[in-house]
């Protein structure tokens, strides 16, 4: 969403203050790699080891170890930035605070009392809310303070003469690691993923203990960022000759039936003391991502090199061959996300010292300025979402199965691209695109050198912002599911009285493309316009809600940004910033866009910080959904759109900063559809028959009131019936994008809608007048799931009457219990209002629905039992198989 503010300084000029540090602009050898498969255990010459469990954690307030990151913290972890720039080892950082002074990372440090936990783990997210000094924009939770996490670490005598690094794929924020009292290493940026050398530190043959700081302040997001070590921690051990981090990248090109040609870098790296000559050797299979696992067959191999390494320098090798009757990768359903996987092994006298992985997929990915983008040569209408990166009541803390139900859900709406807004993703989200064919836009900054808020990432951009922007290319670009980059959104340096900030884009636009010819960047702008220094320097023009004539100019932007750049692609970076509360319904139904509708409806109902789901409403810098499907079809070379947002997140409560998590969402919070789903369905998957009718037809007191009825559909046609009598047969006509009766007067019975296209029915839909609530429907997602502590079963129940249908207004209290190997980790109900503790086993229906997350117990193999129950009301349960 946007940030609003008045223009900064015009004494504060990019041009002079960009970077104080004056980084290289040296491209580091190319060195990229599916960092979640770096590699599995028992792969030769290698080994990955989860962190996941024995870690013991505190959080402090208040001077929990007299160490401030204001202060000092930064100096003790600003050598890694320039280390990985220029691609050297990592040395020792500098600073004086030795681990000796510091009693948390002492092994004689007793930890007994410290909460156990298990990674990746989110602090704040258990409530409760309302915590003093965080504001409903970074969602009233706890996020606040001093997290130190604790972890002995065992070394055997194989371990000797290993190099073994640590990989933290992300913690929030300001990272330290300390092993056995060294101070190792850090990175600020917590959505940045980061590798240290633990190598000099390490003991084999006994106890090592791991020691992670972390820090958050009061204002650090727009946005609920979450707290802790809250995604994935590796152990990453080789031979001291090996693939070195994100050590290989992979392109392809010259695509057609009969073949593809596959470029390969690999980056070798010797930790060694003597130079070595290493074989380098690399074969592509076949890859089947939901398995993880390899095909067995050969599909082309490299032509073996030979390379000779100095001690302590890495060298790069590039080679290239071609695939026969390429499988090519695209988005789905209208083409397969097909993958291969290379396989790359180092020799060192014809002996194996390191297998390396990298997962890829074979397709061209191109961005007209008139005709929008192309894969693998065929168009493809960019529908897609922006999404924030928690998972709803489990809080920031990574889980594939919360990831997977979200873009399961975007699919299913007919969406093929999601936005990362505004930071780089968790690794596994990438490798979950690239399995269910999701094209990305891969996004890295909200700020530069302006705040948005007091700790942002402003206060380290000038020493960081190079090294975070490299690392997160480095990391990402073997994805096919990525399509472009996205270096910044809404920036404050868009003022064009700023001639520096322009500077800064080339500057940023040219690291990526040095680091990645292949793809285009872009940068999500809301106020600049045709000729300023930021939109000249953008290879891709991504307009924030302009296009729909909230920007410039009211006609919209998109025709003067074309004229003006006419070689250029245009997409609406974020579109509509819609609202609405899943179920409720205000009365009357304004005509404008613009309006939030809240306080009570007509009768009576208490609709205190809800807003209406007719679907018509928005902030006013938004529109409607219906208002920016007609400037896309009036303006045929716009690429696409990234709406505000596919699901609802935690924070940025607009418009009302009293509730704690967003109104912008197609989907709640909980997961439940809104019925703004079913408007987006009909747009972007015009080939899925049905209706979808609102609002419900449960009105005691609206006898006799308008009550206007809509109905969104793919179909051209539609009759509407109420008490089974026509309302009327209306024609959709252009630029219309739902059927509407304005003028339907309630009565008790049914309202129902017949639709049509091309003559021929298309799907039918009713709401009738339910009666009291009788009872409880429960339902799993998935009945069985893996029995390893980390999968997730998501249960629907719902307030039914004695019919079976779902009591539109029911508000009664849920009690959740379970049996059997598994744990209820949250219950939700998409309410933005509702301030119960996420861990709460009791949970308010809310429009009729409640959800509860089920984990199952590590280990697990048996039958779990989720139960239901609610005063008066006939309980239900629901068995799920953990194995």
């Amino acid at each position: 969403m946007p940030f609003l503010r008045s223009t900064p300084p015009l004494g504060r000029r990019l041009a002079s203050a960009l970077f104080l540090l004056c980084f290289s602009l040296l491209l580091a050898q190319a060195q990229s790699a599916n960092i979640a498969r770096d590699n599995k255990p028992g792969k030769a010459g290698r080994e990955r080891v989860s962190l996941t469990d024995g870690w013991k954690f505190s959080r402090f307030v208040s001077d929990p170890d007299s160490l401030s990151y204001h202060t000092t913290l930064k100096s003790w972890i600003l050598p890694s930035a320039n280390d990985f720039i220029n691609g050297t080892k990592y040395k020792r950082p500098s600073g004086t605070p030795p681990g000796s002074k510091v009693k948390y990372v002492q092994i004689s440090f007793d930890d007994n009392a410290w909460e156990s936990v298990t990674l990746p783990h989110d602090w704040a997210i258990k409530g409760p809310f309302n915590a003093p000094g965080i504001s409903g924009g970074m969602g009233r939770l706890p996020t606040n303070g001093v997290g130190w996490y604790r972890r002995k670490v065992t070394f055997s005598e194989a371990d000797k003469g290993k190099s073994v690094f640590l990989d933290v794929d992300g913690a929030m924020s300001f990272a330290a690691v300390w092993l056995n009292g060294n101070l190792v290493g850090g990175w600020p940026y917590g959505y940045n993923s980061f590798r240290l050398d633990l190598t000099p530190y390490l003991k084999t043959g006994s106890d090592n203990l791991l020691a992670i700081r972390v820090e958050n302040s009061h204002e650090n997001s727009r946005w609920y960022p979450g707290a802790g070590i809250y995604r994935n921690v590796w152990l990453v051990k080789t031979s001291p000759t090996h693939v070195g981090q994100y050590g290989t990248y992979i392109t392809t090109s010259d695509l057609s039936d009969k073949s593809a040609t596959v470029r390969l870098v690999v980056d070798v790296q010797n930790d060694g003391t003597a130079a070595q000559n290493i074989e380098v050797d690399t074969e592509i299979r076949e890859f089947n991502a939901a398995t993880g696992q390899p095909g067995p067959h050969v599909v082309a191999s490299f032509k073996q090199a030979k390379v000779n390494v100095a001690p302590g320098q890495k060298q790069p090798v590039s080679s290239s061959t071609k695939v026969a009757s390429p499988q090519l990768w695209g988005p789905a359903p209208e083409q397969m996300p097909n993958m291969y996987i290379a396989i790359t092994t180092l020799s060192v006298n014809s002996k194996v010292v390191d297998t390396y992985e990298t997962p890829f997929g074979i397709r061209t990915i191109t961005i007209d300025a008139d005709k929008g983008v192309f894969v693998n040569g065929k168009p493809v209408r960019v529908y897609g979402s922006c999404n924030h990166h928690d998972h709803g009541s489990l809080g920031a803390a990574f889980n594939t199965r919360a990831a997977e139900r979200q873009l399961e859900m975007l699919q299913e709406m007919g969406s093929n691209s999601i936005r990362t807004s505004h930071n780089p993703p968790a690794p596994e989200l990438l490798d979950l695109a690239d399995r269910l064919g999701m094209l990305v836009l891969d996004e890295i900054f909200d700020t530069w050198t302006y705040a948005k808020v007091a700790d942002d990432f402003h206060t380290i951009f000038h020493d960081w912002s190079e090294a975070d922007l490299r690392n997160f290319v480095r990391r990402d670009r073997n994805h096919p599911s990525i399509m472009a980059w996205s270096y910044g959104n809404e920036l404050i340096e868009q003022n064009p009285n700023e001639p520096g900030f322009g500077q800064g884009s080339v500057l940023f636009r040219d690291m990526l493309r040095a680091e990645d010819p292949t793809r285009l960047s872009t940068i999500a702008m809301n106020y600049a316009w045709p000729g300023t220094p930021m939109a000249d320097a953008v290879d891709i023009i991504g307009l924030n809600y302009q296009g729909e004539g909230q920007g410039l100019d009211t006609n919209g932007a998109f025709d003067p940004f074309h004229a003006a750049y006419p070689r250029k692609a245009i997409w609406s970076s974020e579109s509509a910033s819609a609202l609405s509360t899943r179920g409720t319904y205000i009365f009357p139904v304004a005509a404008g866009n613009n309006a939030i509708v809240g306080g009570a409806d007509a009768g009576g109902n208490d609709t205190a910080l809800r807003v209406s789901a007719y679907e018509l409403y928005a902030p006013a810098w938004g529109s409607s959904p219906d208002k920016v499907f007609e400037a896309q079809d009036r303006h045929g070379f716009v690429a696409g759109e990234f709406v505000w947002t596919g699901w609802d997140y935690l924070g940025e409560p607009t418009p009302y900063d009293a509730a704690r998590s967003s109104y912008f969402g197609i989907i709640d919070l909980a997961g439940f559809k809104k019925d703004r789903f079913f408007l987006y369905q009909a747009r972007w998957s015009p080939e899925t028959k049905g209706a979808h009718l609102l609002p419900h037809w449960t009105w005691p007191g609206r006898e006799g009131l308008v009550t206007p009825v809509h109905v969104f559909s793919s179909g051209d046609e539609a009759e509407l019936f109420v008490n089974g009598k026509s309302a009327g047969r209306k024609t959709r006509g252009q630029y219309e994008y739902r059927f509407r009766w304005d003028d339907v007067l309630y009565q008790p019975g049914n309202v129902s809608v017949a639709v049509y296209k091309g003559g021929k029915e298309w799907g039918r839909d009713v709401k009738r007048t339910v009666g009291n609530a009788k009872k409880l429907d429960i339902s799993a997602d998935r009945t069985t799931i893996r029995g390893d502590g980390y999968d997730l079963s998501f249960i629907t129940v719902a307030v039914v009457d004695g019919n079976g249908d779902i009591v539109p207004e029911a508000a009664n209290a849920i009690d959740f219990s379970i049996s059997g190997p598994g744990e209820i980790v949250s219950t939700d109900n998409g309410d933005p209002a509702d301030m119960t503790p996420f861990p709460s086993l009791t949970r308010n229906a809310f429009s009729g629905l409640a959800l509860a997350i089920v984990r199952s117990t590590k280990g697990a193999d048996g039958n779990i039992t989720v139960t239901a129950s609610s005063n008066g009301l006939t309980k239900a349960n629901v068995m799920i198989r953990a194995n």
